[in-house]
């Protein structure tokens, strides 16, 4: 027998970069680490609400406060070519100046993942790896789909530390862009009435 086989398909963000031209309407591709993601576009109206509030809730946040922030929604890529990492990531605020015309932005401070049984592991392990390279990000939120329970990590220089939130009476707080959300909010049309 020659070599062993892969089980996942792997390429360089220059090749997935290719492929992407190639990409059906209705999947959603993401290249993690090297390693390409291919899945379906959609996720439970659950998940879909609880981005919503957070995307919403974000967005008037920065307008209230005329900072000088986007706030973007699964859609819109994070790519970064030296960590071979193309992430569509639930939300994600980015704060600095927009190139015109870009499909992507590399330098996230926020990032916002909804956990599913499905997507859990890789959320929280694998795109984590990437993540936590990127010199602009200070928060990284893991909101659970089905329970009022949040993970958050926040730098502190180099180090990360990590805050569980759990329960609608409590609050979500991201000091990088001073905001804060009662997770009765997060999970509103979810878990609430």
């Amino acid at each position: 027998m020659a070599g062993a086989v892969s089980q996942f398909e792997t390429m360089s963000f220059d090749d997935f970069e290719e492929l992407l031209l190639d990409k059906p309407e209705n999947e959603r591709w993401e290249l993690i680490g090297g390693r390409v993601i291919r899945g379906m576009v959609g996720a439970r109206w659950e998940h879909h609400l609880i981005s919503q509030n957070v995307m919403v809730a974000l967005r008037q946040h920065i307008k209230a406060t005329k900072r000088p922030c986007h706030v973007f929604q699964e859609a819109f890529y994070l790519k970064r070519r030296e960590l071979d990492f193309a992430v569509l990531p639930d939300v994600m605020v980015q704060c600095g100046r927009l190139e015109p015309g870009a499909t992507s932005i590399q330098d996230p401070m926020v990032v916002v993942e909804v956990l599913s049984p499905g997507t859990e592991a890789r959320d929280r392990y694998e795109k984590w790896d990437g993540y936590k390279k990127l010199p602009s990000l200070v928060h990284y939120v893991m909101v659970h789909r089905d329970k009022p329970l949040i993970e958050v990590r926040n730098r502190n220089g180099a180090e990360w530390r990590i805050d569980w939130l759990e329960g609608l009476d409590r609050s979500l707080s991201l000091p990088a862009i001073d905001f804060s959300m009662p997770l009765a909010a997060v999970y509103e049309d979810v878990l609430t009435g």
